[in-house]
């Protein structure tokens, strides 16, 4: 797994946590900031899995050479 496949993990989960906190506690900015970092941490995850497939395909080239 790629380290930005990790961050955008550990991205989205904190958001989780942050949505859920600003709805127990109606804190509507909290809610807003836990929902952009579940988008920031997909975007993360997007693109280290993008990353990880170019490597591989990339590793699959050389060693058809």
């Amino acid at each position: 797994m790629d380290r930005k496949s990790v961050e955008g993990n550990l991205d989205e989960a904190k958001g989780h946590l942050k949505e859920g906190a600003g709805g127990l506690t109606g804190d509507r900015d909290l809610q807003q900031e836990g929902r952009a970092d579940q988008i920031k941490g997909k975007v993360k995850d997007a693109l280290g899995n993008l990353r990880e497939g170019a490597k591989d395909a990339l590793d699959d080239l050389d060693r058809k050479k």
